[in-house]
């Protein structure tokens, strides 16, 4: 199924008008295809819509989740720190035009909130299954990681070496301190050792490349 299909599927459970459907959608291409992305792009949406339906089953409101990664990344600048914040002001204009229920975009703009520290209450499903097809990129293999690892960079141009260096370590070591990375009983099973070995042996890259710098 291509984008434009999963965001209609998405969508059928609440009788949206088809024009203004297209229009968000194009809208959320423009937002998701602008030149300082490199990472966090259409590529990474399908990515995470595809982990969501792999975790469906352990969602309380799947529709939810998935509009939830549609805007959840919608706004993002490298030098801001309210990227979240501003996504989810995104996502409650776009979904108040589409016609969404008040209460179901109250929860998406929770889910998307979440995605900022990428922490979940034991009971909040849904933001679980969000939060994990997010990062599992983390348990992919170590060539796709290592493109996943070079895109970041990229979208972090702005830094110095030595400071991204710092900078990344900081975010990789603060995922390994973590119990368990991945909420959800599956991701746990088949991705958490992965994610750990990938984010050991970046932070060995950034180590060693720091002794050039």
């Amino acid at each position: 199924m291509g984008l434009f299909g999963y965001w209609q599927h998405t969508l059928q459970s609440f009788a949206v008008d088809q024009v203004a459907s297209e229009q968000v959608f194009t809208d959320l291409v423009t937002a998701y295809s602008t030149s300082d992305r490199h990472y966090h792009t259409l590529e990474h949406i399908d990515h995470v819509l595809g982990t969501i339906d792999t975790l469906q089953t352990y969602a309380q409101d799947l529709a939810i989740v998935q509009l939830a990664a549609w805007f959840h990344d919608v706004v993002y600048n490298t030098q801001a720190q309210d990227n979240e914040k501003k996504s989810a002001d995104y996502a409650f204009n776009l979904l108040s035009y589409l016609g969404i229920p008040l209460s179901n975009i109250t929860t998406i703009i929770r889910l998307i909130i979440n995605t900022k520290h990428h922490q979940a209450a034991t009971d909040d499903y849904n933001s679980q299954v969000l939060l994990d097809a997010d990062l599992a990129i983390l348990a992919t293999n170590p060539e796709d990681y290592g493109k996943y690892s070079r895109a970041i960079r990229q979208e972090y141009a702005w830094l110095s070496e030595l400071e991204y260096i710092t900078g990344r370590r900081q975010v990789l070591e603060r995922f390994l301190r973590r119990q368990r990375i991945y909420y959800t009983p599956l991701m746990f099973e088949i991705a958490e050792q992965s994610a750990r070995f990938n984010l050991q042996a970046e932070i060995q890259t950034l180590d060693l490349i720091s002794r050039y710098v």
